[in-house]
C-alpha cells in the first residue's frame, strides 16, 4: 500500500485538504429512472427514545473513554494501478436538473467578502461501533421536513460485514475532537457545542446494502433531537431523608455546589431542539452537470500512501475545485463517480460537497458526499477524491426519508431525560 508505483483508491474516512484546488473538468449529466415511490431501503438504528438514551451514555461513560478512543474509518480498500481506467463518463440526458432549498441562516446581514472560507455549522463528525470498536466519519445536516436529517456516506452507517446498520450511531455537528472528556463538556457542551444528535433511522439506496455498489455510496439518516449529558442533578424521593438516591423518584432537583461530592447520583440528559433549528442544514441537488465548482468538507487524519500523515483529524478542512467524471473501478463497483483534485486522506468519508456555498449563511447545496481517495499517478500521494453521482435515485431516497419525524430523547422520557449514570 506504500509502493509508490501503485494507482490507489481508498474510502475516505474522516475530513477534507485544507488547499483550493480546481481539478480537469468534464461535462455531462446523468438521470435515471427513478425509484418507485416511496422505496428506499429503511433500517431502524435506536429506535426507541431509550434505546438513543443508551446510545449517548455508551459514548459519554467511563469519562467518555469511547470518544476520546474513536478513530477514523478506513475500510482499508485499495485499487492498484490498472484496476480502473483512464478515462470517465456520466450517462444520461442533459438537463433535468432539480434541488431542494437550505434552511438556516436566513437571517444574516450582508457582509463583506470573507478572506477566509468561513466553514458551516452544519457539517461535523458522525461517531458509530462496528465489531467493538468507536470510530468516526464525516457528514451534514440537510434540510428536510422535520428538520432531522444528515447525509453521510453510506460506509459510515451501514456495516457490511454484518449486513446492519452501524451500531451506537450519532451525529456531532462542529465537532472540535478533544483528548479529554472534560473538555467535550466545558461550560455544559464544550467540543460539542450543538450537542449530540443520535441516529433514529438509516435510508439507503438498495444497491448499496445488496450489492456494495459505490455508485450508491450515500445514505440519509433521521435524528432524534439534540441532547446533551449534563451533570449536578439528583433524584429527589418523597421518603428517604435529605434526598439521598434509593426510593423512586418523582421529580429531578440540582444540588447546591457545596453538597454536589456528597449527594451527586447521576446525569440527565438536556433537549436542545432540532438539529436543523439548531445549525441549519444545506440543501440537495440532483442531476446536475459533471462539470460544477464545489466546497468539500470534512475531517481528515488518516496517511498518504507514502506514510505521510499530515492531517490530526481534530478540526474541520475544506477542498475547492471543479469536478470532473472519474474512470470506471470494478473493485468498488463504480461506474459514475464524479471527482475533484484534493488531497484528502482517510476520515473525511461522508463530508458533504456543497454547490453554491454561501459563506455568509453557511449554507449550500449537497451534490455529493466524500467516498473515495485517490491516488492517479501513482505517486504515493491522494490527489483527487470522489463521490457517487447524485441522481434521480438519489433524489428518492431523499425524498423518502426527508418525510420521517423522530422525537425528542428527553421529552419522551419525563421532560428532562433519563439518569444514564451514577458517580
Amino acid at each position: 500500500m506504500n509502493s509508490r508505483a501503485r494507482r490507489l483508491v481508498l474510502p475516505l474516512g474522516g475530513a477534507v485538504a485544507v488547499s483550493a484546488m480546481i481539478g480537469a473538468t468534464m461535462a455531462g449529466t446523468a438521470s435515471a429512472a427513478p425509484l418507485p415511490k416511496g422505496k428506499a431501503d429503511a433500517l431502524p438504528m435506536a429506535a426507541s427514545s431509550t434505546d438513543a438514551a443508551k446510545v449517548v451514555n455508551w459514548w459519554t461513560a467511563n469519562k467518555g473513554a469511547n470518544l476520546v478512543n474513536a478513530k477514523y474509518f478506513d475500510n482499508d480498500a485499495e485499487l492498484k494501478k490498472g484496476q480502473f481506467g483512464k478515462t470517465g463518463k456520466i450517462t444520461g440526458t442533459p438537463g433535468g436538473g432539480g434541488s431542494v432549498p437550505p434552511i438556516g441562516g436566513e437571517n444574516s446581514k450582508p457582509s463583506a467578502a470573507a478572506k477566509h472560507v468561513n466553514l458551516p455549522y452544519s457539517v461535523g463528525k458522525v461517531y458509530f461501533e462496528i465489531k467493538g470498536q468507536p470510530y468516526w466519519c464525516s457528514a451534514s445536516s440537510v434540510q428536510s421536513k422535520y428538520r432531522n436529517l444528515v447525509a453521510t456516506a453510506g460506509h459510515c452507517a451501514y456495516d457490511t460485514d454484518e449486513n446492519a446498520a452501524a451500531d451506537f450511531w450519532m451525529f456531532v455537528p462542529s465537532s472540535w475532537d478533544a483528548t479529554k472528556i472534560e473538555d467535550w463538556f466545558e461550560d455544559g457542551k464544550g467540543k460539542a457545542p450543538f450537542g449530540f444528535y443520535v441516529g433514529r433511522m438509516l435510508n439507503m439506496h438498495p444497491d448499496y446494502d445488496v450489492f456494495e455498489d459505490y455508485d450508491r455510496d450515500y445514505a440519509f439518516v433521521n435524528v432524534y433531537n439534540g441532547t446533551v449529558p449534563v451533570h449536578g442533578y439528583i433524584l429527589k424521593t418523597d421518603e428517604s431523608p435529605g434526598g439521598v438516591s434509593g426510593i423512586p423518584a418523582s421529580e429531578w432537583e440540582k444540588l447546591p455546589a457545596d453538597k454536589k461530592a456528597l449527594y451527586e447520583a447521576g446525569i440527565y440528559l438536556a433537549d436542545l431542539g432540532r438539529l436543523g433549528d439548531n445549525v441549519g442544514g444545506s440543501g440537495l441537488a440532483w442531476n446536475q452537470p459533471a462539470k460544477r465548482t464545489y466546497f468539500t468538507f470534512g475531517y481528515p487524519q488518516g496517511a498518504h500512501p507514502d506514510g505521510d500523515t499530515p492531517f490530526s483529524g481534530r478540526t474541520m478542512k475544506y477542498c475547492y475545485g471543479t469536478s470532473k467524471a472519474m474512470p470506471a473501478a470494478a473493485k468498488f463497483n463504480v461506474q459514475e463517480h464524479i471527482g475533484i483534485k484534493c488531497p484528502m486522506t482517510g476520515g473525511a468519508s461522508g463530508g458533504p460537497w456543497l454547490m453554491n456555498y454561501d459563506q455568509k449563511k453557511r449554507v449550500g447545496y449537497i451534490n455529493g458526499v466524500n467516498s473515495l481517495a485517490w491516488d492517479t499517478d501513482g505517486n504515493g500521494r491522494y490527489d483527487h477524491n470522489s463521490s457517487p453521482y447524485f441522481d434521480g435515485e438519489t433524489a428518492a431516497v431523499y425524498s423518502y426519508a426527508a418525510n420521517l419525524w423522530t422525537p425528542a430523547i428527553a421529552k419522551e422520557l419525563g421532560g428532562r431525560g433519563p439518569s444514564i449514570g451514577t458517580k
